[in-house]
């Protein structure tokens, strides 16, 4: 269902237009029927010639409700720009031409209210000059309809007009419903309503929802569009939601919702930025309000140039890419700049400004996530998902719920491979790198680790090393000769000599290790395996409860060699240490 947002100069005639259009009165409040102009959002629905059911929106005027204003234009589908014949073009018309303009609203009809109270001749000047007006905006070539709220002249071509602007409905995309609220009120025996326009998805009964900034849960309890009734929210359309599990308190204008966990919320954007025309230039050190969904926020400008600028908000709000807002001067009261938001997340310093130009080449949410991705190089798919609009990454490399780009991994994958080939010229008898280390010097947890190695046809892994598949350990002729003097020795007595008395380069002993040829049993003693083998023999043929003292004696060794063997033995659950007494594993003692 299409939504029609007024817009125009003080008592220009909208809200009598809206009565003339749908019957109905969309100035809500006492004061607003008592002063005669329209201070905050007022609601109505018609049905155009065509059959379509089309939303009212229509804004307040006055410059000092500017604010408000702007918490409903946002999410429009047309605009019904309304200027009066007898007092022609204002100062609040080219404002909120300003805004409609920078919102980039493309489908609109001009109504040329009162056209009652003056003769042809103003009128048709009238109509020349708001044309002139209308040049060079997103308003340029719509049509002019001089009408009459109050005898019902024109309203016939209107409807008509109105009927073309919104031919083909709404368009929105995705599953991520959104609604912006922008009122909030207590219904007796039902609790809480919010209103606004649906958005980005539908919206069903008894769904759960959270009501952002503040992460508030509630429940989906009943809805309603145009006063009937409805089961499931279509996006694009005006809805009153009833909510369960949350005070009139917890939700204001300005709020958001949403389901749990869709979005996340951001205090700094990078955007791209159109000045109003009336506009030269923006200070940089101004003091703004962002206009933002339903609510308008206190702002500052981190960095602008070559058409984009950084904001920084005082709230954290659930944003998106392609989200438009609009930026008012406070100093000067007056609407100045807007754009649309690229990046909640921009990276700091001089490259944020870049990025933005990148992002803003996108156009959808999986062409926005892609290049998110290509920008951060990292990510998790949710946030992802969150931070483009719901996008997923086309060219993503996936490990878990993480995305990594193309290129980032090519440079991983790289970066890998050279610390490993490092490695085997430093340590050329290593089958290569623990895969822990190399997780470690590259600040990446073992996951994504092994993920590249399994990925990297150069790369083999070896247990817990990884080394390049074309490097192959080999000893130099001095290794093996130093080698077989070595095993000699070791043969020759089962008392062995320390690791650093057999001569050996402590590289070739990692090797022989990893190999199985040597067996470490104590951090100065390497044995040979069938030593290993020897001395478990003997621990096999000790009675239970033997000593240190008994051991050595049974084997003819020295203390020495006793403790650290027994030791070996405990540590590989051969024996079981009790106090000065040793007892073979599975043993009765």
């Amino acid at each position: 269902m299409p939504v029609i947002g007024t817009a125009g100069h003080v008592d220009h005639g909208k809200s009598t237009l809206i009565r003339a259009l749908t019957g109905r009165d969309p100035d809500r409040w006492a004061e607003e029927k008592k002063r005669g102009l329209t201070i905050d959002l007022g609601f109505a629905w018609a049905r155009l010639p065509s059959g379509v059911d089309v939303s009212f929106v229509d804004v307040p005027g006055h410059e000092r409700f500017v604010k408000n204003m702007l918490a409903g234009i946002e999410m429009i589908d047309a605009a019904l720009f309304v200027v009066a014949c007898d007092e022609g073009w204002m100062p609040q018309s080219e404002e909120h031409l300003a805004v409609l303009d920078l919102l980039n609203v493309t489908s609109s009809v001009v109504a040329l209210t009162k056209i009652d109270r003056v003769d042809d001749e103003l009128a048709a000047l009238a109509q020349l000059e708001v044309a002139d007006r209308l040049r060079g905006t997103s308003l340029e070539g719509a049509r002019i309809i001089p009408v009459s709220g109050t005898t019902g002249q024109g309203l016939d071509q209107l409807s008509a007009a109105l009927d073309e602007a919104v031919a083909g409905g709404p368009v929105s995309a995705g599953d991520r419903p959104r609604v912006w609220v922008d009122r909030s009120f207590t219904v007796g025996g039902a609790g809480t309503v919010i209103t606004g326009t649906l958005t980005g998805g539908h919206l069903q009964l008894e769904e759960r929802v959270s009501i952002y900034p503040e992460g508030v849960a509630a429940t989906v309890r009943g809805m309603q569009s145009h006063e009937t009734e409805i089961t499931r929210g279509e996006p694009g359309t005006r809805i009153a939601v009833n909510l369960r599990g949350l005070e009139r308190t917890d939700v204001v204008r300005g709020a958001m919702l949403g389901r749990p966990g869709e979005w996340t919320l951001s205090k700094r954007f990078s955007a791209s930025l159109r000045l109003a025309r009336y506009v030269d230039e923006l200070p940089s050190k101004g003091a703004y309000q962002a206009h933002i969904g339903s609510g308008a926020y206190p702002a500052r400008i981190e960095q602008m140039g070559n058409g984009h600028l950084i904001v920084r908000l005082e709230v954290a709000l659930p944003l998106q890419a392609s989200d438009r807002f609009i930026l008012r001067d406070t100093g000067r009261r007056q609407v100045v700049a807007g754009g649309v938001v690229l990046d909640v997340d921009p990276r700091k310093g001089r490259y944020g400004l870049a990025d933005a130009a990148e992002v803003e080449a996108a156009v959808t949410p999986d062409q926005v996530a892609d290049t998110l991705l290509r920008i951060r190089a990292v990510d998790e798919l949710k946030r992802l998902a969150n931070h483009s609009g719901g996008g997923t990454p086309a060219e993503a490399v996936l490990v878990g719920s993480r995305a990594l780009s193309r290129s980032y991994v090519e440079r991983l994958e790289s970066e890998m491979t050279e610390l490993i080939e490092e490695d085997h010229r430093r340590y050329p008898l290593r089958v290569g790198t623990r895969l822990a280390t190399l997780a470690g010097r590259m600040g990446l947890d073992r996951d994504t680790v092994e993920f590249l190695v399994e990925r990297d046809p150069r790369l083999r892994r070896d247990g817990p090393d990884v080394g390049v598949r074309s490097h192959s350990p080999a000893l130099s002729a001095k290794q093996v000769e130093a080698w077989n003097a070595a095993e000699r020795v070791l043969r020759s007595d089962l008392a062995v000599p320390g690791q650093h008395e057999l001569g050996l380069d402590p590289e070739l002993i990692h090797l022989k290790l990893r190999l199985g040829e040597l067996v470490r049993v104590a951090e100065e003693y390497v044995v040979l395996p069938e030593q290993a083998n020897l001395i478990e023999n003997h621990i096999q043929s000790m009675s239970d409860g033997f000593t240190v003292a008994e051991f050595r004696d049974a084997t003819g060794l020295s203390r020495k060699h006793s403790v650290p063997y027994l030791e070996w033995a405990d540590a590989r659950g051969l024996t079981v240490r009790r106090g000065d007494l040793r007892f073979r594993a599975g043993s009765d003692g």
